[in-house]
């Protein structure tokens, strides 16, 4: 996964500064989100539930947030009410506009799990996580080729 988030700041929810080593041999959800959007605000709780259960089970999982909102007072609002302690880019990163042209992101919430290769796992990630909640990580890590317990 270092090879998209090589040298990139990722930020926790937090505000704390992580590097980008933290993403690897994990598996990566990129969530393109906004606060402005309402089945973003509907799904983001529901994926902070997840992401709790999957972190508290010690899986090597990690979510970097992707915000599409219209002003940085917009996207911190949003992070502080209503996300996990996973990382973000910062508002102003080109690299932001760079994973939604490489990801054909045209609508949101989008959650696209990745190994820690890069290469896609799905691109149903909301879909999954809605349907069977944490339970998914296990065939994400198995599609990796990742063992688990």
């Amino acid at each position: 996964m270092a090879t998209f988030f090589k040298e990139k700041e990722l930020l926790r929810t937090s505000g704390e500064v992580e590097p980008d080593t933290v993403l690897d041999a994990k598996i990566v959800g990129v969530y393109f989100s906004a606060g402005w959007c309402p089945p973003c605000r509907q799904f983001t709780p529901i994926l902070a539930d997840a992401y709790e259960e999957i972190r508290n089970k010690k899986y090597p999982f990690e979510i970097v947030f992707i915000s599409s909102d219209k002003k940085v007072e917009h996207m911190d609002q949003y992070i502080a009410e209503d996300h996990g302690d996973w990382l973000h880019l910062s508002f102003a990163n080109p690299f932001n506009n760079e994973l939604r042209e490489l990801f054909n992101v045209s609508a949101i919430p989008k959650l696209i799990i990745l190994k820690p290769s890069g290469e896609v796992i799905t691109n149903l990630g909301r879909k999954e996580i809605q349907d069977r909640g944490s339970l998914c990580v296990r065939s994400w890590l198995e599609s990796a080729g990742i063992a688990f317990r």
